[in-house]
């Protein structure tokens, strides 16, 4: 979820110094830790996450709740953390966030138990797979000492907001819920139409996505958003849209199929995404911009590097917490340009972006996503893909606040007709075609990162290497 009450903005350019928070980071590991140390369940769950799907059990927590008499709201606001308002909490609770920060929000409660709260993609699955843990209530067996009443579920199938107690040890509670579209901590007032949010999801996931024209599957996709935000809210829409678009960038993606599936072993799903990367032609990308904007994505930092050949706008969604980086060319001349709204022409020239856009298309049309980010134990990573196959590449960040490393791609088939379309327009020589056409063009990646001390941001120098390193030429 996106927690900012306010940006870091330096000025009005978009240009955003995301701090990093070693203080705030040191006093939430601690609170973790001794929760593990009391929660037997939690201790496990977080033991596989690590050895199964090389993900860290920081990185799955939506939300934590501590009890207010063991620790002051003083502490909170000396390690940066500031009380929130206006967002649907239990009675007597209080929010506190690190604005600027990827940190989980922390509950002040007038509680004795301290509350984990993880966040799977999707609960049910989440409870399927970790059956152990949650004890199902069962009316065919009035005998069973494990059965549950009905109130430690709460929420409705779809429904905006649902979660389950799954595990509660010597006064701490594990929890488990899913959100679609909402950001609240308690039952929200009122729910959304289930009908209709099932039906906005059918359609993102059967949605043409080949025209023979690529503006035209633009329009028409923008012509569709617009009719559902008409009908729900935008948040709503939003979530529907970035489950279908991750679905379909995940069935075109090796590396992506291979981390799913160990994440899934514990029903976890893309519960850990940090960001999606769409690619878009210059002359679409001011369309690809108006999408997310109809959908409630609000604008972050802009990177400009028009000397790499690329920029890239940012986007937050307030409410759902999703985070898009959307890739085009640029040149150097149009630094004071607004390439987000604004409309560009076609260049001869194509760079990464473009050339990747020529080949296979559209990312938001039949290009899909050209990667998602998933936050793991970067050091375990590697390690854990390379028994199924699946190599990494080089990292391109080596910070100790921010490390990323893609996944090595798989080549696509280049539709031929794109091909020459590729050879007309200049962005490949025609000698090059067949070199193509024998062995395809570099696709789509998972990418790897692991975050530390809050960072929010991303490194342009270290974004430029690795645009230049999948380059299809190259």
């Amino acid at each position: 979820m996106a927690w900012d009450s306010k940006m870091a903005a330096q000025d009005n350019s978009r240009k955003y110094d995301w701090k990093i928070h070693p203080q705030a980071e040191a006093f939430l590991e601690l609170r973790i830790s001794d929760f593990l140390k009391q929660n037997r369940a939690a201790r496990e769950l977080s033991d596989r996450m690590l050895n199964e799907t090389s993900t860290k059990f920081f990185d799955w927590v939506d939300h934590m709740i501590i009890p207010d008499e063991t620790v002051e709201e003083e502490t909170l606001r000396g390690l940066q953390f500031e009380e929130v308002k206006g967002i649907r909490k239990p009675r007597g609770n209080k929010i506190f966030v690190v604005n600027g920060s990827t940190f989980f929000p922390v509950l002040l409660s007038s509680g004795s138990h301290t509350v984990v709260a993880l966040k799977p993609e999707i609960l049910g699955h989440f409870l399927q797979m970790t059956g152990k843990y949650y004890s199902w209530n069962n009316d065919l067996s009035a005998l069973d000492e494990q059965s549950r009443p009905n109130s430690d579920y709460f929420g409705r199938s779809l429904g905006l907001f649902q979660r389950a107690l799954v595990s509660d040890e010597d006064q701490s509670e594990l929890w488990a819920l899913e959100r679609r579209g909402f950001n609240g901590f308690a039952d929200p007032k009122q729910h959304h139409d289930r009908e209709e949010y099932l039906a906005n999801l059918q359609e993102f996931l059967m949605r043409r996505r080949n025209f023979s024209r690529d503006r035209d599957g633009m329009e028409t996709l923008l012509e569709m958003v617009k009719q559902f935000v008409k009908r729900s809210r935008t948040e709503v829409v939003a979530d529907a849209f970035i489950r279908a678009e991750r679905q379909f960038w995940q069935s075109r993606d090796g590396g992506g199929m291979i981390q799913r599936a160990l994440q899934d072993r514990l029903g976890l799903g893309w519960g850990n995404h940090d960001h999606h990367t769409y690619r878009s032609s210059r002359e679409s990308f001011h369309l690809l911009i108006e999408i997310f904007e109809t959908m409630g994505f609000m604008p972050r930092e802009q990177f400009f590097a028009g000397d790499g050949g690329w920029g890239a706008q940012v986007f937050d969604h307030p409410i759902c917490g999703t985070t898009i980086f959307a890739d085009v060319d640029i040149s150097e001349n149009e630094r004071e340009i607004d390439f987000a709204h604004e409309e560009m022409n076609s260049k001869k020239d194509a760079g990464t972006v473009g050339l990747w856009v020529s080949l296979h298309g559209e990312s938001i049309l039949q290009g899909g996503m050209h990667h998602l980010a998933a936050r793991v134990d970067f050091s375990q990573a590697e390690a854990g893909l390379m028994p199924h196959g699946v190599m990494r590449m080089r990292p391109f960040s080596e910070f100790k606040f921010l490390k990323q490393a893609f996944v090595e791609s798989e080549r696509r088939p280049v539709e031929h007709s794109r091909l020459q379309r590729a050879v007309n327009k200049g962005h490949i020589r025609p000698e090059r075609q067949g070199f193509f056409e024998q062995i395809g063009a570099i696709g789509s990646h998972l990418e790897l990162i692991e975050r530390g001390q809050g960072f929010k941001g991303f490194n342009q120098n270290s974004v430029s290497v690795i645009i230049q390193a999948t380059d299809p030429r190259m």
